[in-house]
C-alpha cells in the first residue's frame, strides 16, 4: 500500500474511525479544495477586501446578513464574546481580554459547559467574558435563564455539541426569546453542525462554525449572523483576533469547501454499515449494531460491544490494542466505561473498515491462543 506523506516523515499510518477530531487533523481535505488554497497561497491580495468578500460568500451559504472567517471555531467563540463585550468600540477592543468594569458576563447552561479538547470557558475568557452557569448538569428551567441576566450580562451562549448533556436542557427557542426579551446578543456554538442555515434562521445573532469539521475545509472557522454583530467581530482584528488570524490560502480553501459541500455528499447509511456490523458480530467476543449520533444528527455509526467474559479482554484493552498496532486505529471512545466503542464511517474508506474488522479478528485470535496456553 502506498505510503502517505506522514509515513514518509516517519510517523505511523492512522485509520481515523473516531470522526472529525482535532487530535487526528480533523478531516481529509479534497484535492480540488487544496488546489484552490494553493493558488491563493501563490498570489497577493488586499486582505481587508478578501475578508469582506469572503464574508459575503460565506453568507450566501448561511443566509446571514454577514460573516467573518476565523482560524477555527474556538477562535470564533473568543471573538464573538469579545464582540459582545466591546460592541466593536476601538478603545474597548484594545483592552481585551481585560474587561474589568464592563458588562462581561456570558450566561450559559451548566450542561453546556464542556471540554472539546480545551475548556469552552477558556475561549470565553480569551474574549473577555466571565462565565455564569445556569441550572444543574442534568436540568435547567427557563426562569433560571431569565433571572441570570443582569446589567452585567454581555451575551447568552448556546452550545450545540455531542459533548453536551442532551436531556433536561433548554432549547434554542428559549434562548432566542430570552435574548430578545432582555435585549442582549445570542451566540451559538455550532462548531461541528452540518446545517448551515437553521441556526441563523433560529434568530441567533452570532453563530460559530468550524470549517474543518462538517465541511472538510482546511483549518478554519467562521462566525455568521447579524451585520451589526459581525462588524463588531471584524473589529477584533485590531485586538485579540490578531493573534488568531487566518491566512489567505485557508480563507479561499474554506470558500471552496463550502461550495463543494453544497453540491451534496451522502454520509454512509445503514445499508453500507450493516455488513460491517455483521462481520464484527461474527467475531467471538464482539457484538455490533448500528447507532445514530448522540446529538441527533443524521450520522450513523457502528457501535461495538466488547464481551469480556467471552473475549478475555475488556473494551479499554481492545481500544488500546487498536491504537498500538502497526497501523494506529482510532475509534470513538466516549463510552468505553460501558464496554463499547464506535466506528464513524465518515472518515474512513470501505477498505479501511475492512482492515478494522481484520484487526479485531486478529485480536480475538491472539487472545484465544493466549487463553489456550494458560
Amino acid at each position: 500500500m502506498t505510503e502517505n506523506i506522514y509515513q514518509r516523515l516517519g510517523l505511523k499510518r492512522v485509520i481515523n474511525a473516531c470522526g472529525k477530531m482535532t487530535i487526528l487533523g480533523v478531516s481529509a481535505v479534497a484535492e480540488e479544495v487544496m488546489q484552490a488554497a494553493a493558488r491563493a497561497a501563490g498570489a497577493f491580495v488586499e486582505i481587508d477586501q478578501l475578508v469582506e468578500r469572503g464574508g459575503e460568500l460565506v453568507s450566501q451559504h448561511t443566509g446571514a446578513q454577514d460573516s467573518y472567517i476565523t482560524s477555527c471555531a474556538s477562535a470564533g467563540i473568543a471573538i464573538a464574546v469579545a464582540a459582545a463585550v466591546t460592541g466593536g468600540k476601538p478603545w474597548l477592543v484594545a483592552r481585551m481580554p481585560d474587561s474589568a468594569g464592563l458588562a462581561n458576563e456570558v450566561v450559559m447552561l451548566r450542561g453546556h459547559n464542556v471540554d472539546y479538547g480545551a475548556p469552552i470557558t477558556t475561549a470565553i475568557r480569551l474574549g473577555g467574558g466571565r462565565v455564569v452557569e445556569v441550572g444543574q448538569s442534568n436540568l435547567a428551567y427557563r426562569w433560571q435563564l431569565e433571572s441570570a441576566v443582569t446589567p452585567q450580562t454581555a451575551a447568552l451562549l448556546f452550545v450545540k455539541s455531542h459533548h453536551c448533556v442532551q436531556k433536561g436542557m433548554l432549547t434554542i427557542g428559549d434562548f432566542v426569546e430570552v435574548a430578545r426579551l432582555k435585549g442582549i446578543p445570542l451566540i451559538v456554538d455550532a462548531a461541528a453542525e452540518e446545517d448551515l442555515r437553521s441556526w441563523v434562521a433560529s434568530g441567533a445573532d452570532m453563530v460559530v462554525y468550524s470549517g474543518a469539521k462538517a465541511f472538510n475545509a482546511p483549518t478554519s472557522g467562521f462566525i455568521t449572523g447579524r451585520k451589526t454583530w459581525i462588524a463588531a467581530c471584524k473589529a477584533q482584528h485590531e485586538g485579540i483576533a490578531r493573534a488568531m488570524k487566518i491566512g489567505k490560502e485557508n480563507m479561499v480553501g474554506l470558500i471552496a469547501a463550502l461550495d463543494r459541500y453544497q453540491q451534496g455528499e451522502d454520509a454512509p447509511g445503514v445499508a453500507v454499515l450493516q455488513p460491517i456490523a455483521d462481520a464484527i458480530s461474527a467475531i467471538p467476543g464482539f457484538a455490533a449494531e448500528i447507532e445514530q449520533d448522540e446529538a441527533g444528527r443524521a450520522i450513523w455509526r457502528v457501535r461495538v460491544q466488547v464481551l469480556p467474559q467471552r473475549l478475555g479482554l475488556d473494551a479499554r484493552e481492545v481500544e488500546a490494542l487498536l491504537r498500538q498496532g502497526d497501523i494506529a486505529i482510532y475509534t470513538r471512545r466516549y463510552f468505553l466505561h460501558q464496554g463499547v466503542f464506535s466506528l464513524d464511517p465518515r472518515t474512513v474508506t470501505q477498505a479501511e473498515l475492512e482492515l478494522i474488522v481484520a484487526r479485531l479478528r486478529e485480536i480475538a485470535q491472539a487472545q484465544e491462543k493466549t487463553d489456550a496456553v494458560d
